[in-house]
């Protein structure tokens, strides 16, 4: 069933979407920021390769306990509440990250940021899905990524120009080192986030499991005109159970743990992060040295990845309301699986400079420098944003923020597992092993998504099952 356009307040659901997606361009770009900034870290905490993928990490930790209970206290006091607040620890965590001569207290820092992440991760598309008309909630929900990845691309921009500016991530910028410059950058967004946030409604369907019903009828009246928000009120309400508010345990079935909506959901949280992308955007500038570029072309490189991306995301948005979710996962999961293929051959045959670099012939670099940019456009075209729309969407209203609580944390632990694993990986196993075991991945995503995926296309929010 789809929504009706008449009556519907394209105005104010596109207001709403721009802020909530602010927490996107967020997550992006303090995902991001770190890219560039690993030479700084070492240098000022005396980091080994193991320290510093737990540095890098640590935000990660973060983002695995911010996503947990920003999905639970979603239910409690309400999404727009809750990205306040993740929108406050953003501002902390980039000052203090930016500042600090102290490891532990930049670690600290860096987990409150990752806390912001995390809830952001969760919280924007499933409060867009939850005001968006199901015929296009696809394409505005699929606006959080492109705003993830315009956060990422304007990170890879800021830090190569201070970069530039300053001679090298370690040179000076107004009395501080850039690599710093880099994180303190994070905090302009997060202000602009905070304040825009006081101006956008609460979401209906959570005011409804409040029993707030009379509130919702209002929004339900901005947003779809007075007729269907009658109609959309009674549906709403039908929708939670009568004897009990949303809880956690709402996520498992008596007797069977938890419930299969809630399996495909850890599948597709989880499988996103084992084909590695997160490598590309967190270490992409280690990855072009090692492979013997300058830091000036690895961070050019970081660029091209980023534009790239965001074509690829605009590519989803416009089709994923016309062909569907699950079939942009699966052709996500083919081109993976033959771009990763293509860069463990890459790898594979690489030798060593006079210094004892790791260093890659023309065929080689140019067949990996290819391959990674198609393989970053096959995930921003499918798995990048279709995760984070099918998460939103495909769970029933009574768990919706329970089950995000369990799927986010898996997501974020996934990804905290695939980036501090990289450093250890490409040391002792080599890049080639590395990316083969990402290859094996997305291959087994495509039989996965296959087999256990259900179509969400078209769909109201209540008329999920599971």
């Amino acid at each position: 069933m789809e929504s009706k356009a008449q009556g519907v307040n394209m105005a104010l659901i596109s207001a709403i979407v721009a802020v909530a997606t602010i927490g996107g361009l967020l997550f992006g770009y303090d995902s991001g920021a770190v890219n560039g900034t690993q030479s700084g870290l070492v240098e000022e905490f005396s980091l080994s390769s193991t320290s510093l993928g737990f540095t890098v990490g640590s935000l990660l930790i973060g983002c695995a306990v911010g996503a947990f209970f920003a999905g639970r206290l979603a239910d409690v006091i309400g999404r727009r509440a809750v990205m306040i607040m993740a929108a406050l620890l953003f501002v902390f965590g980039a000052l203090i990250q930016g500042i600090t001569d102290v490891h532990t207290l930049f670690v600290l820092a860096r987990f409150c940021g990752g806390m912001a992440v995390g809830a952001a991760s969760v919280l924007s598309p499933l409060y867009i899905s939850e005001v968006a008309p199901a015929n296009i909630r696809g394409r505005l929900t699929t606006v959080q990524q492109v705003m993830i990845i315009t956060g990422l691309t304007a990170a890879f921009v800021v830090n190569y120009f201070l970069a530039q500016s300053a001679g090298s991530s370690l040179g000076q910028v107004a009395g501080l080192p850039a690599w710093r410059w880099m994180y303190l950058a994070q905090a302009f967004p997060a202000v602009i986030f905070l304040v825009a946030l006081f101006f956008i409604p609460e979401s209906p369907r959570y005011l409804v499991s409040r029993g707030r019903d009379e509130e919702a009828r209002s929004v339900l009246t901005r947003l779809f005109g007075t007729v269907e928000a009658d109609r959309k009120l009674v549906e709403i309400q039908g929708s939670f159970d009568a004897d009990h508010r949303p809880r956690l345990s709402d996520v498992t079935q008596k007797g069977s743990g938890l419930r299969p909506i809630v399996w495909a959901g850890l599948l597709l949280a989880t499988f996103q992060q084992f084909v590695g992308i997160n490598i590309i955007f967190y270490y992409g500038e280690t990855l072009w040295r090692l492979a013997g570029v300058s830091e000036e072309v690895a961070l050019e490189r970081n660029i091209y990845s980023g534009l790239a991306s965001i074509a690829a995301v605009f590519f989803a948005l416009a089709v994923i309301d016309k062909i569907g979710r699950k079939p942009l996962l699966m052709i996500g999961s083919f081109g993976m699986a033959v771009t990763l293929g293509a860069m463990t051959w890459a790898f594979s045959g690489a030798g060593t400079d006079a210094a004892g670099n790791l260093a890659l012939g023309e065929t080689a670099g140019w067949t990996a420098l290819v391959a990674a940019n198609l393989y970053v456009i096959f995930f921003n075209m499918s798995w990048g944003p279709v995760m984070w729309v099918m998460l939103g969407e495909m769970f029933p209203n009574q768990i919706r923020g329970s089950a995000l609580a369990v799927a986010g944390l898996a997501q974020w632990v996934a990804n905290y597992v695939v980036v501090q694993s990289f450093p250890w990986m490409a040391d002792n196993l080599g890049l080639a092993t590395t990316y083969a075991t990402y290859t094996i991945s997305a291959v087994i995503s495509f039989f996965l998504v296959k087999s256990f995926i259900n179509e969400t296309k078209g769909k109201e929010l209540e008329e999920m099952e599971g």
